[in-house]
């Protein structure tokens, strides 16, 4: 399965391209490679909507990423534009809960997803691997965290 071994070389390169899992090995980018997909989207296209059960979080390849959420009139409001290299809708794959944003290609975008299940799955047959993938994405949580907490500190100065 030639096809199957070059789209696992090219998920790999993606993953250690995206700067996210520092923490791997060499070896290790091709293991986790085989629980990833990679998919193209087109611009406009929704890939997920706030409130949505958080069944697979991605990693921004190429193109961008508008995320948007519901204001209190109901309105959409586009709180962020992802770039390259950016992993979004991690905090639901993580803890299970419903999306708390809508993300929508922002221009014709490669993405690269890791489901729920695929990450469960690494879990029972690469741990340690796993590991360091829920660590690497714990954090880029907890870097943005900390830069909003920053954000919010500036404004009530």
């Amino acid at each position: 399965m030639p096809d199957a071994s070059l789209l696992n070389n090219a998920i790999r390169d993606q993953l250690m391209d995206c700067g996210l899992f520092d923490q791997l090995q060499p070896g290790d980018f091709a293991a986790a490679a085989g629980y990833f997909a990679l998919s193209a989207m087109s611009a406009g296209q929704d890939i997920f909507r706030e409130g949505d059960a958080g069944t697979f979080m991605c990693i921004i390849v190429s193109g961008q990423v508008s995320v948007r959420k519901t204001d209190a009139e109901g309105r959409e409001v586009e709180i962020a534009v992802l770039r390259k290299g950016r992993a979004f809708g991690e905090m639901a794959v993580l803890d299970g809960e419903r999306r708390s944003a809508s993300c929508v290609a922002a221009s014709d975008c490669q993405l690269l997803s890791l489901g729920k299940d695929a990450l469960e799955k690494m879990l029972n047959d690469a741990p340690k691997i796993a590991a360091k993938v829920i660590r690497a994405l714990a954090v880029a949580l907890s870097k943005r965290l900390r830069m909003v907490d920053g954000q919010l500190l500036a404004q009530q100065v």
